[in-house]
């Protein structure tokens, strides 16, 4: 293929955490543990998905009613992330990603994974998990900071050559993935299986589906 090809090329940028990897009930069990830590009370799926925003302090503002103080972020950082780790080892893909990933490999288009996981966790979970090869590349986060994907996206996007953003789609399960799509001017589809509610990613005003096999489909469309 030449370079020439490559700029025609579409491109998916997917999101892992609640959209290829199916952790939500491992996000839960961890968000609930890290609260019990600091004395606070449960907090239940559906609730969840209607408050979860990014950055994730602004999250704790919305079920604390303040932003947590540097001292609380950290013990909440640090138990969800502990918590986290010890239940997603459990977690298996969304149901058909595997398939949709091989299928799009063969069909001859690109696709990449940014997550705002740690990068050094995030690979071998996703080599784990057999997918690995399916990506042209794999970002994970290499700094502490909680903002949002959409720095990330400048530079995961200037890291792949020959992809124009007008022909990427970036699928994902958060609000912050279309707003990171926006921002490098490519498009996005977002997944209900993960941490927002349905109601709360369509006031983001992109297209919403409830199956990864629905997103590739409307991204399709989108291209």
């Amino acid at each position: 293929m030449g370079k020439h090809d490559g700029l025609r090329g579409k491109h998916l940028v997917w999101d892992w955490n609640g959209t290829l990897l199916d952790d939500i009930s491992a996000v839960i069990g961890a968000t609930n543990a890290a609260f019990a830590e600091l004395g606070l009370e449960p907090i239940t799926l559906e609730r969840y998905r209607e408050l979860y925003t990014v950055p994730v302090p602004k999250f704790y503002e919305r079920l604390m009613g303040r932003l947590p103080t540097d001292a609380e972020w950290s013990v909440m950082d640090g138990a969800f992330h502990r918590h986290y780790w010890q239940r997603a080892e459990g977690c298996g893909l969304t149901i058909g990603a595997a398939e949709l990933l091989a299928a799009r490999q063969e069909s001859g288009f690109t696709q990449s994974l940014l997550s705002l996981a740690p990068h050094a966790e995030l690979i071998p979970l996703v080599q784990r998990h057999g997918i690995a090869e399916r990506f042209v590349r794999m970002d994970g986060r290499v700094d502490a900071s909680t903002d949002g994907k959409s720095g990330h996206m400048v530079r995961h996007l200037a890291a792949l050559e020959g992809v124009l953003p007008e022909r990427v789609v970036v699928i994902g399960d958060a609000a912050d993935d279309a707003i990171a799509a926006q921002h490098v001017g490519a498009r996005a589809v977002l997944y209900t299986g993960g941490s927002h509610s349905r109601a709360s990613l369509e006031r983001v005003g992109v297209p919403v589906v409830d199956s990864l096999a629905e997103a590739v489909a409307v991204a399709e469309e989108l291209m």
